[in-house]
């Protein structure tokens, strides 16, 4: 006999894990099944054979402040070892 047998509260645990390990696992069933293999189909595809523009990572990447349009950096902190004058404040 299992342990479950002997511990209610034990087998109730285990019930609890696998439904919800059963959900996530089914989530993930459904999510790739209706959303990645229709983006293959569909993006994908067309990207390789060339009926789309390549994927090009620097238009998303989030553009640090002096390379916004419309923004004036007063002051830019020099790149390269900067002996800081202030190290200890007591």
């Amino acid at each position: 006999m299992m342990l479950s047998a002997f511990w209610p509260f034990y087998q109730f645990l285990w019930t609890i894990y696998f439904f919800t390990m059963m959900m996530a696992g089914f989530w993930c069933i459904m999510m790739f099944a209706t959303y990645i293999v229709p983006l293959w189909l569909t993006e994908g595809l067309l990207e390789y054979f060339g009926k789309t523009k390549p994927f090009n990572p620097e238009e998303v990447r989030y553009k640090k402040l002096y390379e916004q349009e419309g923004v004036e950096v007063i002051y830019k902190r020099p790149l390269g070892d900067v002996v800081e004058t202030h190290t200890s404040h007591h």
